[in-house]
């Protein structure tokens, strides 16, 4: 494969970050554009930024790229969901039963950083800030941009150009105005948003709850995450209502009413957020959303990967671990033509959007069926009993049985749309069981295993029928 080409990739957020050391790894000129300052000078996005969780997925991603032991050394483990309720009781529902599987809570800056840095050590690789993308030429591969600053234009073209510049892509703007191809372009917003508080660190950067795990206080329609930092404080996170609920974004207006709602729904917390009030007016509000579109790749010039794609809302954890993965599976498929003379983008970018599209959607409907579970159903008696069941399937028969979570989380050799079919059918097949009253205590774990395996299959197989 020639690697004498240029490569343009609009957008140097954690997808961009990594895609452009990958490629410049495999021999590539590459140009990566970004329109924020750099972020390793200039400190950005104060309340915005909710905590990463980190796993198998996108640590493979890092791994390709040589970077995965210097972001570990960023990374806390996380073992389980830590269920705070209103009396201030707590318990530990650990996230697989296998023994060293957990998810990593990382800095999203910190994270960026340290890919910017190796990035910029690559001869091959040159980084460009301050200027946002004005327009695309999908079919020539050139892209114009503004430097904040002096409002000068520069147009740079490429060979082929890619978009990874987040959500808002202007790379993907281009493609939806474009009249000479189809596009379908989808965005659902949740009726919630998320503000985030801060729990400070104790003395000498102690910690003033659990350090290894993410912290969830449901209360149904609305909850608290907090997520640990190696400096010893907490980054939390309030989801909540926009409107139409007795608190809601709408009426929670007053330094009083937080308190009053604070006090009556997460007591325990408040005593650990000292400026409550404060940190609640000061931080903006953010949506929260789920991007959808198609085609992801245009004349063959032009291809969108990462939160430009398909964004996601944050509750399986998945945004960022997706995004590197769709690095993986680029590279994977860049792999496969790497003997060949020449570079085929059009064939390379078709084959791509057709192995990827379907995961992706794939995680995106989990990541909405997670912020169900997680704001209502880690509070109640028989998802607890189902956690504790597969926790214990986990432990006793690890290569025989993945959760619906460790099939998507810890379980990379499989698609997230295989993750999603075998593990929803998991999931009815326990609860149905558990309901029916068919799971005994005078039953073997190895008895309730088959009799769940069985349900599961008979689910599958009548789903198999339903949907042809």
């Amino acid at each position: 494969m020639s690697k004498n080409q240029n490569i343009l990739i609009i957008g140097a957020g954690l997808c961009g970050s990594l895609l452009a050391l990958r490629m410049a790894q495999r021999g590539f000129q590459v140009t990566l554009v970004e329109k924020r300052p750099d972020l390793r000078k200039i400190i950005q996005d104060a309340g915005r930024s909710i905590n990463l969780a980190l796993s198998d997925r996108g640590l493979r991603g890092l791994r390709i790229a040589g970077v995965e032991e210097a972001a570990k050394k960023l990374c806390i483990p996380m073992n389980g969901r830590m269920i705070h309720d209103k009396a201030g009781n707590t318990f530990l529902s650990p996230y697989s039963g296998r023994k060293n599987e957990y998810i990593n809570s990382v800095s999203r800056p910190g994270l960026n950083m340290l890919l910017l840095d190796e990035a910029e050590k690559m001869p091959n690789v040159k980084i460009i800030f301050n200027h946002a993308c004005e327009n695309v030429d999908l079919e020539n591969a050139s892209a114009v941009f503004k430097e904040f600053n002096s409002d000068k234009e520069i147009t740079i073209s490429a060979d082929v150009i890619f978009g990874t510049d987040g959500a808002g892509s202007a790379v993907r703007k281009n493609m939806y105005e474009n009249h000479k191809f189809l596009f379908s372009f989808s965005q659902q917003w949740l009726g919630h948003g998320y503000k985030e508080l801060e729990i400070p660190a104790a003395e000498n950067n102690g910690y003033r709850t659990y350090k290894n795990a993410l912290h969830i206080w449901p209360r149904g329609e609305d909850m608290l995450i907090a997520l640990p930092n190696l400096d010893g404080s907490f980054t939390v996170t309030l989801f909540l209502p926009y409107e139409n609920n007795d608190y809601c974004f709408a009426n929670l207006t007053t330094p009083e009413m937080v308190h009053e709602y604070f006090n009556k729904e997460y007591p325990d917390v408040v005593e650990m957020i000292p400026n409550l009030s404060e940190e609640f007016f000061n931080n903006p509000i953010g949506p929260l959303g789920t991007v959808k579109c198609s085609p992801w790749n245009s004349f063959g010039k032009v291809l969108l990967l990462g939160d430009a794609a398909h964004a996601i809302v944050p509750f399986y954890g998945q945004g960022m671990n997706a995004s590197f993965e769709d690095v993986v599976v680029f590279d994977e498929i860049l792999e496969k033509y790497a003997s060949e003379e020449n570079i085929n983008w059009n064939t390379i970018l078709k084959e791509y959007e057709s192995k990827r599209i379907n995961d992706t959607d794939a995680i995106a409907d989990l990541a909405v069926d997670n912020f169900h579970e997680m704001k209502e159903h880690t509070a109640m008696e028989i998802f607890q009993n189902k956690r504790k069941l597969e926790t214990a399937f986990e432990a006793e028969f690890p290569e025989e049985y993945y959760s619906k979570y460790s099939l998507v989380t810890f379980k990379e050799s499989i698609s997230y749309s295989e993750a999603m079919k075998r593990g929803r059918a998991q999931d009815k097949a326990i609860l149905n069981l558990l309901d029916d009253g068919k799971l005994t205590e005078e039953m073997s774990l190895k008895e309730k295993l088959e009799l769940v395996k069985k349900e599961t299959q008979a689910i599958l197989h009548d789903d198999e029928v339903a949907f042809g």
